[in-house]
């Protein structure tokens, strides 16, 4: 798996061993990336259920500013640490170790809010996509008209019911077993 574009391009990243982590293919991550691509220069970026923290190296080898990364994993955070070592991404990024289910206090009160959110849950665990949605809500750690992109499982021909009513879905694509959901917070 490596970096697809930007100042990073090429840079080979690590996943953590085992079936806890599912790395997004490049192929799905260079279309997500080729939807967002205007949001990203400058933006603040949260990955959440990072996994090996390819949507934010991504996101920040194509100019985002900076990017928050959490994961509840012990390796999968391991692994998010090697990769920003080796992209040199430290002065940019923070992680957590952090039950995302429970709440996002970790970042409660950090900087001014984000601007775009990558959340990629294990697809066994859909109903974690309504819980993270809940806590991105309460805790107000979004940015008016944040874009908040979620892949899920494309056995489930439906977003999970009794999100937010902040969150609207702006679009929905398949790529092969997986779905993408576009979604904008309004405040």
């Amino acid at each position: 798996m490596r970096i697809i574009a930007g100042s990073l391009k090429g840079k080979k990243l690590y996943a953590a061993p085992g079936s806890n982590t599912r790395p997004t293919g490049a192929k799905l991550r260079e279309a997500v990336f080729g939807i967002t691509a205007p949001a990203i220069p400058g933006a603040r970026v949260l990955d959440l259920f990072a996994g090996t923290g390819a949507y934010a190296l991504e996101a920040l080898s194509r100019g985002a500013l900076d990017a928050v990364l959490i994961d509840a994993d012990t390796a999968a955070m391991m692994v998010i640490k090697k990769n920003i070592r080796l992209c040199q991404a430290e002065q940019q990024t923070q992680c957590y170790r952090w039950d995302i289910a429970r709440d996002l206090n970790c970042i409660r009160g950090d900087k001014p809010g984000f601007d775009l959110v990558f959340m990629d849950p294990p697809y066994e665990h859909q109903d974690l996509i309504t819980l993270a949605l809940k806590n991105l809500s309460d805790g107000r750690c979004l940015k008016n008209e944040a874009q908040v992109l979620v892949e899920h499982g494309a056995g489930r021909s439906d977003f999970p019911e009794g999100i937010p009513s902040s969150f609207e879905i702006a679009d929905r694509r398949k790529y092969g077993k997986s779905l993408v959901t576009f979604l904008n917070y309004m405040i």
